[in-house]
């Protein structure tokens, strides 16, 4: 690469640093040429516009190229050569010629009378010069070279910065599947990519005065509204490291234990204020923030909630392990420990705000994040929900590439969301026209195919998702065995249950209405192919009856987690009989345990009858002089704390007023009607 494509990488100006005198001073060493330039020439032989100085001071040092490729022959066993002298002493004649006055007519007389000798010497000049004149042209090209270097450097950035081609990728730009890409984990490039930077961060930039630097995070952006943030007892470490994959564990100070038990309680009264109070001392534990944020969403208070998730991330960011990485696809946090599954839920609520604000592109990075922290287990099922984003942010090709590289090990054809997005993606890249026609077609005939083994796969798709894009079917399609009722009817409870969640979350992706009249026409193919007998349908109706019996228990915490009403209905009694707590839903049943809660001593758990009829009256009901975290950290004494109830009825009971029946003291003198 030359030394200009240099320079505009590094960012320099032209001129910022000249060149001192004397920098470019070329000294001939042949006594011969010497004697033939004139006594009067010096030492130092000047450039082209230079000055009446020895040294000349260039302004721009892009004019120095051609002086830098003669740099390279300039010296040989200690010698000038040639081109270096031809150069030089043609300058010089040319300077002289320009100035004019008595030496340029003194020059010319000489040359008028030149022997043969100085005639040989002067034909050597010409052909110096023309040799000088081509090497100013090689130069040139090389010049040329350089520029489509940079261009093929600049696109090499633009590539690796995710603003990528249609089309697949070239096997030596391929990262690893899950890499995360950490500039599109900030929303805000996503939104200055629509709106612009003006609109995005016009009310955001801080005065210069009041500029705050807190600990740079990757996740969020620490705000000044937020507490002053301490140390609240968190911190990870580094479980082990083998076959390239480094495993973590967070980890609860003492302090942080005592606020989780707290928490615990708090969470148990039922009341969001306790909750308040317990971040009032420790403002950053993260479940205390993350189930108040749940409170505040279904209080429809959004800004708060979304706000309180991101505190909850800041304070989980600053106690990452040095070696931790969010983008590498390589550390790995076991579901299994309930420190861990804080941060999967942090990351999950927060991918579904930036779902609903419109960045679905910021969305999918945190997507793979989640499932890059254990993609075997997939604890929160990421994999019924990176297909959808990834249509969204019309990321078509990652896509195909995860269905092509992950459906040898995981089946993803077996999932209806893979089997129906895939062919979508397909489909929607043949409709792109900056590639090539036969790319065109052949995308266009790989989308046909798989559409129609989505259809024949699961035909009971096909119905439900016309019913939600408001398209009437043909009679010849709803009055057909396979696609009619029965097929909706006849799928297994598990497979309802998926189709549910994909239809719930992504049937407005088929309301175009190309995307529409492509799959009519894949419905006709299909129904020619059932008419036919195809074994593949067969084949499938045997599949659906053994793959599709009870869904695992991740499938149930994701239907949870997304709160899609048609899925939730369609859970299983036994899920729907527990309770599920929105810190921890769904627990797995071989969690590993690193400290356990005290147990706590009430009246109710020692089964006093007269204790659990108040508790089921009053049921935040504390005794006095008592905070409920204290009597977790304590306990009391049984009777006394069975007298400080039924003091506390007593009082109750004396302020009650049974209508007309009671008569005041004050009004009834005789002491008729009396109670006493």
């Amino acid at each position: 690469m030359s030394r200009r494509a240099l320079r505009r990488l590094r960012g320099e100006q032209r001129g910022q640093e000249p060149l001192g005198p004397g920098a470019l001073q070329f000294v001939l060493c042949d006594d011969d040429d010497a004697e033939e330039e004139g006594p009067k020439r010096g030492p130092g032989v000047r450039l082209p516009g230079g000055t009446g100085k020895e040294g000349v001071q260039v302004n721009n040092r892009f004019e120095l190229i051609n002086i830098e490729d003669l740099e390279d022959d300039a010296v040989v066993n200690g010698e000038r050569s040639d081109c270096a002298l031809a150069y030089t002493v043609a300058s010089g004649n040319k300077a002289r010629a320009q100035r004019g006055g008595p030496e340029t007519k003194r020059d010319g007389d000489v040359i008028k009378g030149v022997s043969p000798e100085q005639a040989n010497v002067s034909g050597k000049l010409r052909k110096k010069k023309k040799k000088q004149r081509n090497k100013k042209n090689t130069t040139a090209e090389t010049l040329e070279n350089g520029l489509e270097d940079i261009d093929r450097i600049l696109e090499r950035i633009e590539d690796g910065r995710g603003l990528s081609h249609p089309g697949p990728p070239p096997p030596s730009s391929k990262k690893h599947t899950l890499h995360v890409e950490h500039r599109h984990l900030n929303p805000d490039t996503e939104l200055k990519r629509y709106f612009g930077a003006r609109a995005v961060l016009g009310e955001q930039r801080p005065r210069q005065r009041q500029r705050v630097y807190p600990k740079c995070t990757w996740l969020t952006t620490p705000k000044s509204t937020w507490p002053r943030y301490s140390k609240p007892g968190l911190s990870m470490r580094l479980l082990e490291s083998k076959k390239g994959l480094s495993f973590f564990a967070f980890e609860h100070s003492e302090d942080y234990q005592q606020a989780q038990h707290k928490f615990l309680v708090a969470v148990e009264s039922m009341e969001p204020n306790n909750i308040v109070v317990l971040l009032q001392t420790s403002p950053y534990h993260v479940d205390s923030l993350l189930q108040l944020s749940d409170a505040c969403r279904f209080q429809d208070d959004q800004e708060m909630a979304r706000d309180l998730t991101e505190r909850a991330l800041y304070s989980m960011e600053c106690a990452f392990h040095p070696l931790f990485s969010l983008t590498s696809g390589t550390c790995r946090l076991d579901y299994r420990r309930p420190e861990n599954r804080s941060f999967y839920l942090a990351l999950y609520k927060q991918m579904s705000f930036l779902e609903k604000r419109g960045c679905p592109r910021t969305a999918l990075e945190y997507c793979k994040l989640i499932l890059s922290l254990e993609p075997d287990e997939d604890p929160l099922c990421m994999l019924l929900l990176i297909d959808h984003l990834a249509l969204r942010a019309r990321n078509y090709e990652y896509l195909i590439r995860l269905f092509q590289e992950w459906e040898v090990h995981r089946n993803l054809s077996q999932l209806p969301n893979f089997a129906f997005s895939v062919s979508l993606a397909y489909f929607l890249l043949s409709q792109q026209t900056d590639l090539p026609q036969e790319e065109l077609s052949s995308m266009r005939e790989k989308a046909s195919t798989l559409i129609q083994q989505a259809l024949i796969m699961f035909p009971g798709v096909l119905m439900p998702l016309l019913e939600y894009c408001s398209v009437r079917p043909d009679a010849t399609v709803s009055g057909h065995r396979f696609f009619g009722p029965d097929a909706e009817i006849s799928q297994p409870p598990a497979l309802s249950q998926l189709v549910s969640l994909y239809l719930g979350r992504s049937h407005f992706l088929w309301k175009e209405p190309a995307t529409m009249s492509w799959l009519e026409e894949n419905v006709r193919e299909v129904l020619q192919a059932v008419d036919a007998g195809d074994p593949a349908v067969e084949a499938c109706e045997g599949r659906r009856k053994v793959l599709y019996q009870r869904a695992p228990r991740n499938i149930h915490r994701h239907v949870i987690l997304s709160e899609i009403k048609e899925a939730v209905a369609a859970l299983p009694p036994e899920v729907t009989t527990q309770s599920v707590m929105g810190f921890d839903p769904l627990p797995p049943p071989d969690t590993i345990y690193s400290y356990v809660r005290p147990e706590r001593l009430s009246p109710v758990s020692h089964g006093n009858t007269v204790a659990l009829f108040f508790r089921s009256l009053l049921p935040n009901y504390t005794m006095e002089g008592e905070r409920p975290e204290e009597g977790v950290a304590r306990g009391l004494n049984r009777n006394q704390g069975l007298n400080r109830l039924m003091l506390a009825v007593r009082d109750m009971m004396a302020n009650f007023h049974f209508n007309d029946m009671e008569v005041p003291r004050e009004e009834n003198p005789e002491g008729e009607g009396d109670w006493d």
